[in-house]
């Protein structure tokens, strides 16, 4: 029997989390211990090991040779762990937990996800609606759908189609105001949700000058998904995403004035841990969601007049990839 002379898994995480925080208190405050715990555990690895781990400054610690060699490996070796763990517990199936955004969840995934069901009846879902980022270290969390630029450290991506906008409204409000014949046009008619920063984005890069949202009546719906709602009953203009509303187009139940959609450069993405990219749950559903893609773009051709077409804009320092910089309820 080979015998493998280790030190404490609890020694090694603590050590691994101080490693990455570079912080005895926040490599606690992950693990559910304290400080000093922390630093007993570390302080063992350490005799364990005949040589300091961390250089401990008034208000930091530093990693010294010894702990920058280890650390890696002690991550690389957490990880592979985890995966395996997962991999077991999961086998085929079980729980499928989906951290996804409001609109995806109501527009793209709820009429799909009975497919991925019956292609895999082995593994039960459960989708959490939300905005917030799922921590994939502390939630319950295997696969999420985020949108942003897609730079999150430690995560595989994939992406799915972009963040793109353009104004949509019913055919009855349509012609109300008289024929829509250029973007400024819509200034005639309210706007849901003026205040929402795809608007002046939008009109900027149709050239359309005089945009002000305080003149317009300040509606909120706070989700992208109950504006569309609220179009469809002709209370108005909201600004949309085209890939969620194509069957509403199609139905006409909304109409898009104008073939031009603006975008930042931003996607809508599938993330999930690398440690857990083989597990065989989520290594199914990515398989199935990135054939639901690019099944959907080739099914659906565009339904405005006129060939569709995206605007590239400048993205400002506000649309950072935090979520504050995203438009509510993506």
């Amino acid at each position: 029997m080979r015998h493998r002379d280790l030190p404490p898994l609890a020694a090694i995480r603590a050590f691994e989390a101080a490693a990455r925080h570079l912080s005895f208190t926040r490599a606690g405050e992950e693990l559910g211990m304290t400080q000093a715990a922390v630093s007993y555990q570390i302080k063992l690895l350490e005799e364990r090991l005949g040589a300091p781990l961390f250089l401990r400054r008034t208000r930091a610690v530093e990693l010294t040779p010894a702990g920058r060699r280890l650390a890696p490996a002690a991550s690389d070796a957490l990880d592979r762990l985890a995966d395996a763990f997962a991999a077991a517990r999961s086998d085929a199936g079980g729980l499928l937990s989906i951290s996804v955004l409001p609109t995806f969840a109501a527009h793209f995934l709820a009429p799909r996800i009975g497919r991925f069901q019956i292609r895999h009846p082995a593994i039960a879902v459960r989708t959490r609606a939300t905005r917030d980022l799922a921590d994939f270290q502390r939630d319950e969390v295997d696969v999420a759908i985020r949108s942003g630029l897609g730079d999150w450290p430690g995560l595989e991506v994939h992406p799915l189609f972009p963040v793109d906008f353009t104004p949509m409204l019913s055919p009855k409000l349509a012609g109300t105001k008289g024929p829509l014949e250029t973007p400024a046009d819509l200034l005639r008619l309210i706007l849901i949700d003026p205040g929402d920063r795809w608007w002046p984005l939008w009109f900027d890069a149709m050239g359309v000058e005089g945009f002000e949202p305080t003149a317009h009546p300040d509606t909120r719906m706070g989700d992208q998904h109950l504006e569309a709602r609220a179009a469809i009953g002709g209370h108005g203009v909201a600004i949309l995403t085209p890939a969620f509303y194509r069957e509403e187009i199609a139905a006409g139940m909304l109409v898009q004035p104008f073939p031009a959609a603006a975008e930042e450069g931003q996607f809508y993405f599938l993330v999930y841990p690398s440690a857990r990219r083989n597990v065989p749950k989520i290594r199914a559903f990515r398989d199935w969601l990135l054939e639901e893609v690019r099944s959907d773009e080739a099914e659906f051709a565009p339904v405005s007049a006129g060939p569709q077409r995206r605007v590239p804009i400048a993205r400002p320092p506000a649309a950072a990839d935090t979520p504050a910089g995203r438009r509510r309820g993506e």
